[in-house]
């Protein structure tokens, strides 16, 4: 569970999987780079946000994720995220980022920005 952290510049790995319930910040310069692997799955909450600070921006930040990926209703998003399976925005729910997937990327009146 990363809700309600602030995540500084450099490399994050988990062995399982990983939860968003609540707002989790990505603090770092314009040129900071982050990678975050996931080896299970990654779920984000309805109407929760990736916040930006600092300058740190998406196209420097990577999610890579070996299970599937969801993000909620409403949700705000901030990345490129790498996807093993699928990946899945739910209605209403926005990226700042690419979605990558071996298996499909699924849009449910979503909003996708290119970083």
């Amino acid at each position: 569970n990363i809700g309600g952290k602030t995540l500084t510049p450099g490399l994050y790995k988990w062995t399982s999987a990983v939860t968003i319930p609540t707002d989790v910040t990505i603090s770092g310069g314009p040129n900071d780079v982050f990678i975050f692997q996931i080896a299970g799955t990654l779920d984000m909450g309805s109407a929760v946000k990736v916040i930006l600070a600092g300058g740190a921006q998406a196209k420097n930040i990577y999610w890579v994720v070996a299970g599937a990926v969801s993000l909620g209703t409403t949700s705000h998003f901030e990345g490129n995220i790498l996807g093993q399976t699928g990946i899945n925005l739910k209605t209403g729910a926005s990226i700042n980022g690419r979605m990558l997937a071996q298996t499909a990327v699924t849009l449910q009146m979503s909003t996708v920005t290119r970083p």
